[in-house]
Formats: C-alpha cells, structure tokens, sequence
C-alpha cells in the first residue's frame, strides 16, 4: 500500500477514496454491464469537478495508479523498452500520415464535419493502400534473397518497416486503370495457406 507522496508532489488522499470507495465500485460495474457510457459518465463527473467528490475521489484514486506504473517503469528495464519501441511505432505512423498528408501543408482548411470526416477516411484510405503495397513489395523483394540462397536474420526482418516513402512519388499525374485488377494477395506472396483461413 502507497504510503510515500504521490510522485514527490504531495500525499495521496486515501480518506476520500475509502469514503466514496463504494460509489466508485459502482460506477465501475456499470460502465462493465454497459449501463452506462464512459463519455457521457466522464462529463457528468467533471460538470463542477471542484464541488464533485466522487470525481475527486477518482482523481486520487488516479494518482494512486500513476505513481504505481511510473515506479514500476522507473525500475523495469523490459518495460522502458517495449514502451519506447511502441512509443516509436506510433510516432512513425503519425511521421508517415504527415507525409501521405501533404496538400496544404496537411491543414484542413473545410470547417464541415461531413468534409472533414471524408479527408480523414481518405487519408486513411491512402495510407492503408501505400502501407499495403510496401508490404508486398518488401515481402515478395525478402522471397527473392531467399530464393537465392541469402540468409536473412530475424532480427533484420523485426526492424523492417512499412512505413517507407523514399521510393514514392507525391507529385505527378496518376493513371489508374480501373480494369487492371490485381491478383490476390495470397497469389501475389507465397505465404503459408492458414495465413488466409478465417
């Protein structure tokens, strides 16, 4: 049990957690038998948050959850780890949609929501697409090398991304033959058949 300040930034209030420690069990089951949505529970809470004393309670019992996982990040090296490599995956992602989101500096200068929900879905219709063919290129490019008898570290394979760019070309007029359908992926890539079994 947390008996040291919170973070070295004051002490946890255990008093108001135990107090309203059954609300919270409550509002918790809830939410698990979906009686209740955790937006419209968050905005109920947070309507007069200073006068609210549940939400403080939560807020506490926050604190009380944070200083617990940065303790453990603090003394676990694993942990750091993976969370540095997924932190990085994220950051990778968001750098490649920067770059496939490149007409007006990536802005979205439309203020209709209908609009702005279509460049979103385009935008993430776009990357999938691109994300979809690095793959292919890249796997059907490591067949290849195998084919011929190179040998291919995992560990080499684990630091390969989709996420590349160098090789595509923003501007320029695209031609897109809409009779030209590609083969299956299955047939494009020699992967093992359980890959497409549902």
């Amino acid at each position: 049990m947390l008996t040291e300040p919170y973070w070295f930034k004051g002490v946890v209030n255990w008093n108001l957690i135990k107090t309203h420690w059954y609300d919270m069990i409550r509002v918790v089951l809830s939410i698990k038998a979906g009686k209740v949505m955790p937006s419209t529970l968050l905005r109920k809470l947070g309507s007069y948050s200073k006068k609210n004393r549940l939400y403080q309670a939560f807020l506490e019992l926050g604190k009380v959850v944070r200083t617990m996982f940065l303790l453990d990040y603090v003394s676990n090296v694993a942990l750091r780890h993976e969370i540095t490599a997924i932190t990085n995956i994220v950051e990778m992602y968001n750098a490649f949609l920067d770059w496939v989101f490149f007409g007006k500096l990536g802005a979205i200068t439309e203020n209709d929501p209908i609009e702005l929900e279509l460049r979103l879905k385009y935008l993430d219709l776009v990357a999938s697409a691109v994300i979809l063919q690095n793959t292919v290129d890249m796997s059907l490019a490591i067949q290849t090398l195998m084919s011929q008898g190179e040998l291919i570290p995992m560990r080499h394979l684990a630091a390969m991304s989709p996420y590349i760019t160098r090789h595509i070309k923003r501007y320029g007029d695209y031609v897109v033959n809409l009779h030209n359908i590609p083969q299956p992926l299955e047939a494009a890539i020699n992967l093992p058949p359980e890959i497409f079994e549902t």
